[in-house]
């Protein structure tokens, strides 16, 4: 009976998730204005093609159209689903997970874990997803539509510090894993090591150890991130290694899959201004020509994802531009846009939806929660056209780094504004709501239940991780409803506003500065929090009309 249950569970989420994804397509057609366009109009593009946190992208091609999936650690729904018709502008159109597993793990905040690097693949009909968590093991799904639904979690291999797995089916019907190591986990890292699978991925076969070793090659450490391709009868690995910041990418190849691998840096900073070009994906376009995805950490802005134009020489790939000097690729700024499908619908010229009215029966796809979800945290219906959030109990320290109900979306741009309207709806002490500048250090302005009445609260926490929340500005309010505004400019720095109008807003507070999380860029947000021990649906704060514009 239990299988029973666990069987109808999975469908009702499937079936919940097949809802979200129609409605987040037909919400995607209806918003195609953007702070950030990578399209130059005059046939170029330049980087990053999306300016938001998709980190360790891994992208493929089928037919015409072009896939994406990226990291997504502690954020639920995870495993992000993106579609393209040209290569640079992309639809965000589902997730293949919609809670992490297992869920005892993560119904709170596990801030750095859960799902990295993925590697994305379409293979006898059918979308793959590879997809590590460093303290469970590598895990696979499958999809028929890429948008979904897609299979529950099938775990592969178990085991600390497997991470950025890879697979290869090969020409002679053998099929492959490719992986690298989390010294945090495992104790050590630097190496990439290889695996025979069987064919459906779901068990392995042996355990071919070491093929590629960072600890022997000059100059390399924390190489990682591989991608496994087979072409012209070489096998090539495309793994970045220094670290993310400050790294560079390198591609390795051989006659044999298990080695001996030559190895060539393809792609360094240079005199670019591109720091660390890092662990990607190469595409080859249905015109022929070759291109390289990979993405740049750019601190609290996340992990932006560029495209580099990409050619053969003697069977070793060349990517971005080549420096005369040292023979190495470096990162374009701006290229020529992929010789791809002419866009002719306006919904085909998208980026990741951002603002949202919610005016939908179901969220918007750029919202994720802090950790696993629960249907009973929101709701679309209770008000029409506004989000509503029932205030769940802080579950130490009354701070908000470890507070699961916390919904957001990535930074989208180096400059940009939002507003929102907020109404809180309390008789409890304590209970508050608002916008939040989420990272490992904080900031939000909101409104809180205080002395029987209402105050308008600009607060921060700060001590990467370990914080302590302080209340910078206060002020008695006479309505529980206001506008709220933040606006960014470039390197993070953020001014919060309020208005009881949508016309004057005044600044509230002093300047705050974007912080990075773990392994994740800063990300905007809204809350709900009650100082009782038990949540209700009695009190609550509804939001409405959540707008992302260019800075004012």
């Amino acid at each position: 009976m239990i299988h029973v249950d666990q069987a109808l569970r999975c469908v009702a989420t499937s079936l919940l998730f097949a809802t979200i994804h129609v409605n987040a397509q037909v919400l995607q057609q209806e918003h195609n204005i953007s702070v950030w366009e990578p399209d130059l109009g005059n046939n170029r593009y330049r980087n990053p093609i999306i300016h938001a946190d998709y980190s360790d992208p891994d992208v493929i091609r089928v037919g015409d159209q072009y896939y994406m999936t990226a990291s997504s650690f502690n954020s639920a729904p995870g495993l992000p689903l993106l579609q393209s018709a040209d290569m640079i502008h992309w639809s965000l159109v589902g997730h293949a997970l919609p809670n992490l597993v297992p869920a005892e793990m993560f119904g709170t905040p596990q801030h750095g874990k859960g799902v990295w690097a993925p590697s994305l693949r379409f293979h006898d009909g059918k979308f793959w997803i590879f997809y590590p968590d460093p303290d469970v093991g590598i895990y696979v799904m499958t999809a028929k539509d890429f948008a979904g639904p897609w299979s529950q979690p099938h775990l592969l291999i178990a085991g600390k510090g497997l991470i950025d797995p890879s697979p290869l089916w090969d020409d002679d019907g053998k099929a492959w894993l490719l992986h690298a190591w989390a010294k945090s986990r495992a104790g050590f890292n630097n190496q990439l090591s290889l695996k025979s699978m069987t064919i459906d991925a779901r068990q392995i076969i042996d355990d071919k150890g070491v093929v590629i070793d960072g600890n022997k090659l000059a100059g390399y450490t924390t190489l990682e991130g591989p991608k496994f391709y087979k072409h012209n009868a070489w096998y090539y690995v495309f793994a970045p290694a220094g670290g993310v910041e400050h790294g560079w990418q390198t591609v390795f190849r051989a006659k044999n899959i298990l080695g001996p691998y030559e190895e060539k840096i393809i792609l360094a900073q240079g005199n670019s201004n591109t720091n660390g070009p890092h662990q990607g994906a190469w595409v080859n376009a249905q015109d022929g020509s070759d291109w390289f995805y990979h993405f740049q950490d750019k601190r609290a802005y996340g992990r932006i994802v560029h495209l580099q134009p990409m050619t053969w020489e003697n069977d070793w790939p060349v990517m971005g531009v080549k420096n005369s000097k040292t023979g190495i690729g470096e990162p374009v700024a701006e290229w020529q846009k992929p010789l791809s499908k002419p866009i002719t619908d306006k919904v085909f010229k998208t980026t990741p939806t951002e603002s949202d009215d919610f005016s939908r029966s179901q969220l918007g796809l750029q919202w994720q929660w802090n950790a696993n979800w629960k249907a009973d945290w929101y709701s679309l219906t209770a008000h029409k056209n506004h989000l509503r959030l029932y205030p769940q109990s802080l579950i130490e320290n009354n701070t908000l780094i470890d507070y699961p109900a916390i919904i957001l979306q990535k930074i989208p741009a180096p400059e940009f504004s939002v507003t929102v309207k907020i109404s809180l709806s309390t008789n409890t002490e304590g209970d508050r709501a608002g916008l939040i500048l989420y990272g490992l250090n904080y900031a939000w302005i909101g409104i809180q239940r205080h002395q029987d009445k209402y105050e308008l609260r600009y607060t921060t926490c700060t001590g990467a991780g370990k914080c302590l929340e302080k209340i910078l500005e206060q002020k008695p309010i006479n309505t529980p409803e206001l506008h709220l505004k933040l606006s960014m400019r470039a390197g993070g720095t953020t001014q919060f506003y309020y208005s009881e109008n949508t016309k004057d807003f005044s600044a509230f507070g002093s300047s705050f500065v974007a912080a990075q999380g773990r392994w994740v860029g800063a990300k905007i947000g809204l809350f709900s929090t009650t100082a009782a021990t038990v949540s209700n649906k009695i009190n609550y704060a509804d939001f409405s009309n959540f707008m992302i514009k260019a800075a004012d």
